[in-house]
């Protein structure tokens, strides 16, 4: 716990949805963060007499929740907006691909910030990045997405990713974009042992991420798995897309893409895969059975008419499910909070139609469902005592959602709402929907240049 003497943050009048295993709520509340820690959280006003209390806030009018967790998610694609719009997956990869390996570091960094600074200001305190494209010559590109995530004040995942199956292998990304079977393994390695922080209050953490079946070899699959049990990492990567990937699959493994995950050592409850759209009853029996976790990623699926997941299912069976944004090429308002109402009606449209999931189990997905997907759920993803300070105050006392009379209803189904506060480790970072820790004008005309020069140098290749 945080040090008695810890200035403390009392915030006060708010309904609060804990997301705590029994689901606490209450309709008027208090929470006292001391440190980076949350010291209490309870009904009605805080408890008197408290020490050292740097600042109080009357959040009348205001939803307090978890802070919101990205489980997946290409920063990179910032820069590639608006692209490849009426694709499937696999014509948008290959439309893609030739720009994407032509980024470099400076590039990099831009559409970090970019997606970072979109995602922070609507609600997100944990965010992650998938990485896998690394072109010869590009610069430190792990580097400076951690140094853009430590700027912005967020926790972060990096997901070291890699790809070694080129198109003269049979993949999909051109032969210069990929890495040699070795070189992804020693800097997946090097970029573990520079940045990976195993501490309970850690603002920065790194996966072993090899990139999907498609794009990598069955030798780096299996190695890289033995890389991150060794060295007590996680390991992240993309499954059960598309009805393509499946027929990928079939065609080079002679197997579906679970039980192949399976036979290269890519079922555990330290392992979580983004889409797993298409996934039948033995597939979810199997993560279900082995505590593989699911980032679902509602707004992408449907960009790329990759279909619905079976999100009921896997919840029913007991797989873990968090939300993801994913790459904003294939999702291009690149927000988390958006995510909470289109998982709700999604699912949906599926076969539980009216059951499949409610607004209480859309906001878990966002919060608490994410940290247990990242192997955080005893530090963050709910408001309890002793857990770290992430948390967002939403404004629900506007047009928007006065009317309404169940804030986490009106939070999940109605419009976006209003950040008024986001704290990340007890330290504040939005206030009234704007960053406190960047210039978002900056980032945007940053992120225009670095797009349109990206754009000019596909253009001469």
């Amino acid at each position: 716990m945080a040090p008695s003497a810890a200035p403390r943050i009392v915030i006060e009048n708010c309904a609060i949805a804990t997301v705590d295993a029994d689901d606490t709520e209450y309709a008027s509340g208090h929470l006292v963060l001391a440190g980076n820690r949350i010291e209490s959280v309870g009904a009605g006003k805080a408890p008197e007499g408290l020490k050292d209390v740097a600042r109080r806030i009357d959040a009348s009018g205001h939803l307090a929740t978890p802070g919101l967790v990205n489980t997946h998610h290409h920063f990179y694609q910032w820069i590639t907006r608006g692209l490849a719009t009426d694709h499937n997956l696999f014509d948008w990869l290959v439309a893609l691909y030739p720009t994407w390996a032509r980024i470099d570091e400076e590039m990099v960094h831009a559409a970090a910030r970019g997606s970072l600074a979109m995602m922070a200001r609507g609600g997100v305190t944990t965010a992650m990045d998938h990485h896998y494209v690394f072109p010869r010559g590009s610069g430190d590109l792990s580097g400076a997405i951690i140094r853009a995530a430590r700027d912005m004040g967020v926790r972060f995942t990096l997901a070291r990713g890699s790809m070694d199956r080129g198109e003269k292998d049979g993949g999909l990304p051109p032969d210069f974009a990929v890495e040699t079977l070795q070189d992804a393994l020693a800097a997946t390695e090097e970029t573990v042992a520079r940045h990976h922080d195993a501490s309970f209050d850690a603002m920065t953490q790194v996966a072993v991420a090899p990139c999907s079946p498609f794009s990598v070899s069955t030798e780096l699959l299996g190695q890289a798995a033995e890389l991150a049990r060794r060295i007590g990492v996680r390991l992240h990567t993309h499954g059960s897309e598309t009805v393509e990937e499946e027929k990928f699959c079939h065609e080079l493994f002679g197997m579906g893409p679970t039980d192949y995950f399976a036979s290269t050592g890519w079922l555990g409850e330290d392992v979580w895969m983004a889409h797993c759209v298409h996934m039948n009853d033995s597939d979810i029996a199997a993560f279900a059975r082995t505590r593989t976790g699911v980032a679902h990623c509602p707004s992408s699926n449907a960009r790329l008419a990759a279909g619905i997941a079976r999100v009921p299912d896997m919840l029913a069976a007991g797989v873990p499910v968090g939300l993801g944004v994913d790459g904003t090429a294939s999702n291009e308002s690149g927000e988390l909070h958006t995510e909470l109402r289109n998982a709700l009606l999604i699912n949906r449209l599926g076969a539980h139609r009216e059951a499949a999931l409610n607004a209480r189990q859309a906001l878990r997905l966002g919060t608490h469902g994410g940290a247990r997907v990242l192997g955080r759920a005893d530090q963050i993803g709910s408001l309890e005592p002793g857990k770290l300070a992430d948390l967002v105050l939403w404004k629900m006392d506007t047009l928007a959602h006065a009317s309404i009379a169940d804030p986490v209803a009106a939070l999940v189904l109605g419009a976006a709402a209003p950040v008024t506060a986001s704290f990340v480790d007890g330290r504040q970072i939005v206030e009234d929907g704007r960053l406190l820790t960047a210039d978002e004008d900056a980032i945007a005309r940053a992120t225009r240049a670095e797009a349109q020069r990206l754009a000019r140098i596909t253009a001469r290749s």
